[in-house]
Order: C-alpha cells, then sequence, then structure tokens
C-alpha cells in the first residue's frame, strides 16, 4: 500500500470517527433540550461551557433516577383541589396569607409525589427533570412570596404569584386543581366568589403541557 493511499485511509477513518461523535453529541443534545425545554437554555447559558451545562442537566437525570417518586391518590387529588380553591377564595381578604399558604400547599405537595424539600435550588434541580416547562412559574411565585414576606409585594404581584404557583402546583396535580361547573373543560376559568385571581388562567394553562399528559 503507497504511502499516499495510507494517508487517504487515516484521514477518512478520523472523518468517520469524528462524525461518529457529532452525532453521538447531537443526539444527547437534543435529548436533553426535549427533556428539559426552557430549562436548557438557562443551565447552559449560566454554566462556564455548554459541555458544562449539559454535564449538569444528566446530574439531575442521575439524581432524579434515585427517587422514588409516587402517583397521587383520587383521595389526595380531592384534598388538594379542596385546599388549593380555599386558598383562592382566602385570597380576597388576605392576599399575603394567601401567597404563603399557596407556598406551603405546594411544598407539601411536592414533597407527596416524592422529591425533596429541603433545599431550594436542589427541589428546583429535581423537580426540572418532570417539571421544567412549568419551573419557572415556580420560581417566580417563591421569589414574590419571599418579597411578600419582607413586605415589598403589591397585591398584583401577590395575584401573579397564585397564578404562577397554580402552574406548578397543576403540572404535579396530574389535572386542573378547581373544580368547574357543568360540562366546562378542565382548562375553563374556575368560579371564585368576589375575585378575579383567575383572569391571567389563560396564561398559566399554556403552560401545562404536562398537567394532562400523565
Amino acid at each position: 500500500m503507497s504511502p499516499t493511499l495510507m494517508i487517504i485511509l487515516i484521514v477518512l477513518a478520523l472523518l468517520v470517527v469524528a462524525a461518529v461523535v457529532y452525532g453521538v453529541r447531537a443526539g444527547r443534545r437534543k435529548k436533553l433540550q426535549n427533556t428539559f425545554g426552557p430549562e436548557y437554555d438557562r443551565v447552559v447559558g449560566d454554566a462556564d461551557s455548554r459541555a458544562a451545562g449539559e454535564r449538569e442537566l444528566e446530574e439531575r437525570q442521575k439524581r432524579h433516577a434515585q427517587l422514588e417518586l409516587k402517583p397521587l391518590s383520587a383521595e389526595s387529588k380531592a384534598k388538594y383541589s379542596v385546599a388549593w380553591e380555599e386558598v383562592q377564595i382566602q385570597f380576597v381578604d388576605a392576599p399575603e396569607h394567601a401567597v404563603s399558604t399557596a407556598d406551603e400547599l405546594v411544598t407539601r405537595l411536592i414533597a407527596e409525589r416524592g422529591y425533596p424539600t429541603g433545599d431550594h435550588d436542589e427541589q428546583l434541580a429535581t423537580l426540572s427533570v418532570d417539571h421544567a416547562r412549568t419551573l419557572e412559574h415556580y420560581r417566580d411565585a417563591h421569589a414574590i412570596s419571599e418579597r411578600s414576606k419582607k413586605g415589598e409585594a403589591e397585591t398584583e404581584d401577590l395575584r401573579q404569584a397564585l397564578v404562577h404557583y397554580r402552574a406548578l402546583f397543576a403540572d404535579l396535580l396530574g389535572e386542573n386543581p378547581v373544580r368547574t361547573e357543568g360540562a366546562a373543560a378542565p382548562s375553563s376559568e374556575p368560579k371564585v366568589p368576589s375575585q378575579k385571581i383567575n383572569d391571567h388562567d389563560s396564561d398559566v394553562a399554556g403552560h401545562r403541557p404536562d398537567a394532562t399528559s400523565r
């Protein structure tokens, strides 16, 4: 075999290897993007490099795989739905307390499903594997709740917090947490006496792709 032919074969072999490696990486990246949705861009954007961000997401998947997640019973779902309706009604006279109660209720639901509830950042990281598309709602709601504790949140902020909490709450619950009247569809506006918390529920419904697919 001539030296020239040998060089050509080596170059071709290297190109094949490079193509295989690129294909594997592209496939892995696509899978992570499909799993984490907007959370993929967030993590990669905050990391030192795309590779570092993707390693972080893969670590999240490994930690998530070690959890013993539990589906909710019909009784538990009914209990949480009633509790959520009470929170919304409570908002009319005590918005700060309603938001605080909503935060506690979401935390209880997270725990009952089997997710960790200690460190907030770790909680977000673990939830992102299954609930990435409603996770930003939870971040926003929690941030407003923290501001509310310091007396820095307006009523409109608190109303938005409740809407944000509801997005993750419904995703974890697996259904709309508010019972509707008649034959109305699950995503229709709930009827809550003398309050306007759900004026923006259509905004939330568009961010609950997992709520009806479980």
